[in-house]
């Protein structure tokens, strides 16, 4: 049986244009489907996730608004792939003879054909275009709208190999001259280049509306082909076609002077790198606009290795790598709107879309009204973590699933869906087709594991559903709490948290930026108190962009795993400039906010805490309050108990204040639980002379009456509900919230 036959019918699928909303907002939604004519939508708010228990149970409440009603089902189509588009004054166009250059770095040849630049329209058959074709061999297209032609070098081009190619084209004689010259390269032997010419029995029509890199246009305004997966660098365009003096002048590397009578286009890639702005130097102002996020601040044909960050030589990073299946945004028309109201208080909501036995939730975040009194408590939710899982398929295809998790995996019908569907893109967890990581993630998509519904939760691959636990023990216990997202907080700062008593993370804030840390830092140190309720979390730096909302850039750097690694000179963040990795690498280790920092990650089975002697101290004795056992959450929806998943540990070395005391410890976890720290042959910590993977439940005080409470444990959430929310888990975080609204 195919993957196929398992999927869902019919298809469901939607995104909003925001997350984020106070009362007197606008959000859209965005809808697709197949196999239905129609569809009901409602907005619910969310209670509990549904994580394959009978208890908790899933809990959603029907919100009375104008969008609950039936839809006109329709199908929209998602066009993934990165390029560059650059609208025509016909300057660009309308010019019959031309010559065309660009060094390319291809990445997957023999494919099928990839697009370079030109104007070339793919159902038209109109333009002209520089491309590889199908076998890997730069190839001319040029066609009049009734006939076209082509023609191509004898020799493929080499892969992840510099390559200067072109074309000369003279229209009063039809000839066409390709050429390609491999730029001299340690790694490889030196090739000799290639020219030949060609004589065409088709005149091209000029006269198109674009000129494109990377990628063909279709019949429509967004709609592209024939996508590149590779870098480019320096293309040109000029009037007419140049001899082989002008063109050695024309593409030096050593020279920055451009021959200004005949050039058209000169596209610097060096220039506007935290942008999607593609900037002509020509003079003629044709600058033109990145499609989809292609990689910017990679290394450039001319890149030496002296330098590393970007902004220090930015001549050396011109060149931008594309990919088949990039995407920011799938672009598609609105469906239904929303307008808030402040009848709907501060928490989690989403539009639920129904259609026979299908159903998908496209969950929103609703802050309080700046006219209204904020409440004591904030839940962060952490979005930022949300996108960099967005539509994961590493646990689907990986072939070591089932030997991290000690059983099968499992998957459902929208997790094949996924897998069916690339054009709904990657995470960053995920590689591109051309085997290169994947850096940019973006929540304008529709994103299959972002949901209230798991079938799995102790993957830690649908956080969104884990955070639905600590909600719904929350709201049992009548707890008012306003939520805030990472976006949020990131273009906030410090401020969005000044009316806050408390704040309480969700169970996996893995991703980070360095504005985010700052606001949390100084919201502790400033007499605020921090619940971190999870596991893995302030671990990778990411950065958000000022101009392109809802995406988060992450570059995995000193990374050892291909599919992770940037390669050389590309670690540092093209929408900020910052060096990515781990944050304990930059200098901010999660233990200096909150007491501990990951240590170990195991999927089949959890263990329970032991109380530590510090937590019968008088200073730590409101912890305990009512709690009487040695044994800390034996309990919950993991086996074993709620110190699992992901875990985190107490480390001075690394950065745990000195005030900071360990209240309980885990132990006796499984041998599948990977570590990630210096560890003795036996196992135990060569800092403490504890278990070495172990979950330490810390806390400590800061200035100003601040204090910190950490569980370092995923799966702590996930043992709240247990016994009717009855139960040691439940009443040590209650006894630490209570302390911690107080004044």
């Amino acid at each position: 049986m195919s993957t196929d036959d398992c999927i869902i019918s019919p298809v469901i699928l939607a995104y909003s244009d925001r997350n984020s909303v106070r009362p007197g907002d606008d959000i859209q939604f965005m809808v697709s489907c197949e196999g239905v004519t129609d569809y009901c939508a409602d907005i619910v708010r969310l209670g509990c996730c549904d994580g394959g228990q009978t208890e908790p149970a899933f809990r959603e409440s029907l919100v009375t608004t104008d969008v609950s009603g039936r839809y006109r089902a329709r199908k929209q189509a998602i066009n993934i792939g990165s390029s560059i588009r650059v609208p025509d004054p016909q300057q660009l166009t309308a010019v019959p003879n031309f010559t065309m250059t660009v060094y390319v770095w291809p990445t997957r040849l023999g494919i099928g054909r990839q697009a370079l630049m030109g104007t070339w329209r793919e159902q038209s058959n109109v333009g002209y275009g520089l491309e590889i074709d199908a076998q890997g061999h730069l190839s001319l297209r040029v066609g009049d709208g009734h006939r076209f032609g082509t023609v191509r070098l004898p020799t493929p081009l080499s892969e992840r190999r510099w390559q200067l190619v072109g074309v000369r084209f003279n229209a009063d004689d039809l000839r066409a001259t390709l050429f390609c010259e491999p730029q001299q390269d340690k790694q490889f032997p030196v090739l000799e280049a290639t020219e030949e010419t060609f004589t065409l029995d088709v005149m091209t029509d000029t006269l198109t509306t674009e000129f494109c890199l990377a990628a063909w246009p279709l019949g429509n305004a967004t709609a592209t082909s024939c996508h590149l997966d590779g870098k480019l660098d320096r293309p040109r365009l000029l009037r007419r076609a140049l001899k082989n003096d002008e063109l050695a002048e024309l593409v030096s590397l050593e020279s920055d002077v451009l021959p200004s009578s005949t050039l058209i286009g000169a596209w610097d890639f060096s220039q506007d790198i935290e942008t999607d702005v593609v900037t002509d130097i020509s003079g003629n102002e044709l600058h033109g606009k990145t499609c989809n996020l292609p990689m910017r601040a990679v290394t450039g044909v001319n890149w030496t290795g002296a330098e590393f960050d970007w902004r220090h030589a930015t001549s050396q990073y011109g060149a931008i790598h594309f990919h088949s299946d990039d995407i920011y945004a799938a672009e598609w028309q609105r469906d239904f709107g929303l307008r808030v109201t402040k009848s709907m208080s501060s928490g989690i909501y989403a539009a639920r879309l129904r259609a026979e036995e299908t159903e998908y939730y496209v969950p929103f975040f609703v802050r309080p009204s700046l006219d209204e009194d904020c409440a004591k408590l904030l839940f962060l939710v952490p979005t930022a973590t949300y996108m960099a899982y967005a539509n994961i398929k590493v646990r689907i295809v990986s072939p070591y699933t089932d030997v991290l998790t000690g059983k099968l995996t499992v998957v459902d019908a929208l997790d094949l869906l996924m897998l069916n569907r690339p054009e709904l893109g990657l995470s960053t967890y995920d590689a591109h087709e051309d085997g290169s990581p994947v850096h940019y993630s973006s929540r304008l998509r529709p994103v299959i594991n972002y949901r209230p519904k798991e079938s799995d939760l102790t993957m830690a691959y649908n956080n969104f559903a884990c955070d639905l636990l600590l909600i719904d023990w929350l709201e049992h216990l009548g707890v008012d709490f306003d939520v805030m997202t990472d976006e949020d907080l990131h273009h906030e700062g410090l401020d969005a948290l000044s009316n806050y008593r408390a704040v309480m993370t969700g169970t996996h804030p893995e991703y980070c930026s360095l504005q985010m840390l700052d606001a949390l830092d100084g919201f502790v140190r400033g007499g605020g108190r921090l619940m971190y309720m999870g596991g893995n979390g302030f671990y990778w730096r990411i950065a958000f962009n000022e101009d392109m909302p809802g995406v988060i850039e992450h570059r995995r750097a000193q990374q050892n795993i291909a599919r992770w690694n940037p390669g050389p000179g590309q670690s540092f963040h093209s929408f900020s400039g910052e060096h990515g990795g781990i944050w304990w690498d930059l200098g901010r280790a999660p233990q200096l906010l909150t007491g501990v920092g990951f240590v170990a990650q195991g999927f089949d089975v959890g263990a329970a805490y032991g109380r530590k002697p510090a937590a019968n101290d008088p200073h730590t004795a409101f912890i305990f309050e009512g709690v009487d056992a040695e044994i800390i959450g034996d309990f919950g929806l993991m086996p074993g108990g709620v110190a699992g998943i992901e875990i985190d540990r107490f480390s001075p070395r690394r950065g745990s204040p000195s005030n900071a005391v360990v209240v309980a410890s885990s132990s006796g976890h499984s041998r599948l639980y990977e570590t990630l720290d210096e560890v003795s042959p036996d196992g135990i910590d060569t800092e403490t002379g504890d278990e070495a993977v172990r979950a330490d439940m810390v806390y400590f005080e800061c200035p100003a009456k601040g204090a910190v409470f950490s569980v370092g444990s995923i799966a702590y959430a996930f043992g709240l509900a247990h016994n009717n929310y009855d139960n040691n888990v439940s009443r040590i975080t209650e006894n630490v919230l209570k302390r911690f609204v107080a004044h």
